[in-house]
């Protein structure tokens, strides 16, 4: 496997059972072997893709004194501004490469989370900013329900299991800005070798290469989807709640050639994650006489947590 495999969300939502099936087998065969897919026919239109990345732009482009009054130190980076550097991946020193922005949930008010999740942050600066995030979060969203509703089927649960978690969850828009590379990096890259967090990660189209995945036998191998596809990967908190069944698959961002450290690099990640007290244990589905239990029980607001304080966004 030198790429990750590509699948198509409208067999899973086409009303023939055999497309369906086909789909909940791909995804969930991929997930058990890389980790990593890249989905077409998702919910994001290329309008809203192009006005989000022209926003984002716009942000990133604004002075570094106007963009650090949406830095908010005491919510541990799940809203608004993070400046350059500070993420760092977990076991790693080196700040990465990169600052970014966070879009978090706007719950329905009957889901009596309004008080549980921060505020998002309004940005003055440019009226359409926050406006073009949450409609993009949407429809990030709802494309990866129907992801998780596959891998219910895939598992043998009942498939809207994760409806209820997933909806209206903890769930984070992250813009990203990699600016040029002025000097060389000393043992820093855009994005250190790491898992995520979360369930699912839906990855809108980078604005260049870099990205890498893990391979089993130890190669990485590059992750370039087609313009029109998004790429979807495992998180930990999956992996867990799995018992390692579905792979949450270690991946990077690599500094580019020397002759392109003057172009900078955007891209934007969905990272899907369930309301705080879901329970990660793992699945009795998951465990027989050859896969025990890996893990203790966790919810997943205890783990999210913990991995804030890994990463350097939380000081404990």
């Amino acid at each position: 496997m030198n790429t990750i495999p590509s699948v198509n969300l409208a067999d899973f939502l086409s009303e023939d059972s055999i497309r369906k099936q086909k789909f909940v087998e791909e995804i969930g065969a991929a997930y058990e072997e890389i980790g990593f897919v890249s989905l077409k026919n998702h919910f994001l239109s290329d309008v809203l893709v192009d006005a989000l990345y022209k926003e984002v732009k716009a942000f990133f482009a604004l002075p570094l004194e106007t963009k650090k009054k949406y830095e908010r130190i005491e919510l541990g980076g799940q809203r608004g501004y993070v400046s350059f550097g500070k993420e760092h991946a977990k076991g790693k020193k080196e700040g990465d490469l990169k600052e970014f922005w966070h879009f978090g949930q706007e719950p329905d008010a009957e889901a009596k989370l309004i008080d549980v999740y921060p505020d998002n942050i309004q940005v003055e600066e440019l009226p359409n900013f926050n406006k073009t995030g949450m409609e993009a979060y949407q429809m990030l969203e709802k494309t990866g329900i129907y992801v998780l509703r596959a891998l219910a089927l895939y598992l043998g649960l009942d498939e809207f299991y994760f409806d209820h978690w997933a909806r209206n969850g903890n769930s984070i828009l992250r813009p990203i800005h990699y600016p040029p590379i002025t000097e060389e990096p000393k043992g820093a890259v855009r994005a250190g070798a790491h898992g995520d967090i979360n369930l699912i990660t839906l990855l809108m189209g980078a604005s260049s290469g870099g990205l890498q995945v893990l391979r089993k036998d130890g190669q990485w191998i590059d992750a370039i989807p087609q313009e029109d596809e998004l790429v979807i990967n495992v998180g930990d908190m999956l992996e867990r709640h799995t018992n390692n069944k579905l792979r949450s698959t270690i991946h990077r961002v690599i500094n580019p050639p020397k002759e392109e450290w003057s172009n900078p690099r955007y891209s934007i990640p969905f990272f899907m994650h369930p309301r705080s007290d879901m329970k990660l244990n793992c699945l009795e589905v998951c465990i027989d006489e050859n896969h025990p239990k890996a893990f203790e029980d966790i919810s997943a607001g205890d783990f999210l947590y913990q991995r804030l304080v890994d990463i350097g966004l939380i000081k404990n």
